[in-house]
């Protein structure tokens, strides 16, 4: 096929292109295809050129952003399918489901899959209604993703520090604050690929043994991207040993997770494993990051699917999902 790698530029006027993109068309040329990049920051017009002349048979759409905003995932996919272009992962709706956090946590109850009990305090409503949950929380904002707005004093033990938290997340993010109960216990992340019967991959422990004595045991904004950091440099991804009931047991609750989310083609759910074996859906990531490193990758290799096997296979897997 003729594919379209699309991505995300920083600013307008650069020339640095993810990692990720670069490895996933390195793969799909690996597969046989013939595969370009196109990479945008915030120009319509030079995204829907680089995309009809000419079409390609199918974008792999990388974009989790337009411009300056977090929050372009669902306008890009939205103009994707008013072009009439097949691609990967999910659409405009999928991606909104995924994007608001409170909507999914309704969802997932529709379908009684258990999370962490939540309140949502909107941007421009009011803040002073009592927090009934149970201490410590954590405090994130709404919508974005990539741990944005998320640093080691998103954990709170009282309702004081969850107030000026939320004001935090308002005034420092822009963005509707979720509250919900912080979940003691191990964290995985467990892939899910598929469409009509998707399979969930080994599960990923995240290790947070190297953090410092009484840092919260989350994957704050430093512990994802600040390299340098006490944070990053003490916590690690790790192929889970697991007994195999327990092991059944996360996938089973991912792909009902992955389910109800409608997620397309490939994803990540975020659980936390409580030590008393209830399992709790954290967070839902369809289109995940795909650099070679990142959890998803790893979780694949541990199936003995290497990352060019991986790769072809989501793009294989969106094709036959478009008939």
């Amino acid at each position: 096929m003729k594919i379209t790698v699309l991505t995300h530029l920083q600013k307008e006027d650069s020339r640095t292109v993810d990692v990720a993109a670069r490895q996933v068309e390195e793969a799909l040329a690996a597969g046989g295809h013939t595969v370009s990049v196109l990479a945008v920051h915030d120009e319509v017009e030079k995204l829907v050129r680089g995309l009809s002349d000419p079409a390609p048979d199918l974008v792999f759409n990388l974009m989790e952003t337009f411009g300056k905003t977090q929050l372009g995932a669902v306008a890009v996919v939205g103009l994707l399918d008013l072009l009439g272009l097949r691609f990967v992962g999910g659409g405009p709706g999928e991606f909104y489901l995924q994007e608001d956090k409170g909507l999914t946590k309704k969802l997932l109850a529709f379908d009684g899959i258990r999370f962490p009990d939540f309140a949502v305090f909107p941007l421009r409503g009011g803040s002073d209604a009592p927090i009934a949950l149970r201490m410590p929380l954590i405090v994130k904002p709404l919508r974005m993703d990539a741990s944005i707005g998320i640093d080691a004093k998103a954990v709170v033990a009282n309702e004081k520090d969850a107030r000026r938290r939320v004001a935090h997340i308002h005034e420092k993010i822009g963005d509707s604050a979720l509250v919900e109960e912080y979940i003691e216990g191990r964290e995985f992340h467990v892939g899910v690929l598929g469409n009509a019967t998707p399979t969930a991959l080994p599960p990923i422990e995240i290790d947070f043994s190297g953090l410092p004595e009484g840092a919260p045991r989350i994957l704050d904004h430093r512990a994802k991207w600040v390299k340098r950091s006490a944070e990053f440099k003490g916590t690690k991804a790790v192929v889970a040993d697991l007994a195999e009931d327990v092991r059944a047991k996360l996938a089973g609750v991912a792909v009902a997770a992955y389910r109800a989310l409608r997620v397309r083609d490939y994803g990540r759910i975020d659980l936390r494993l409580t030590d008393e074996g209830e399992v709790y859906v954290i967070e839902v990531n369809a289109s995940c990051y795909l650099e070679k490193a990142a959890e998803f990758a790893m979780a694949a290799a541990a199936a003995g699917l290497d990352y060019t096997a991986l790769v072809n296979r989501i793009a294989a897997l969106a094709v036959e999902r478009y008939g």
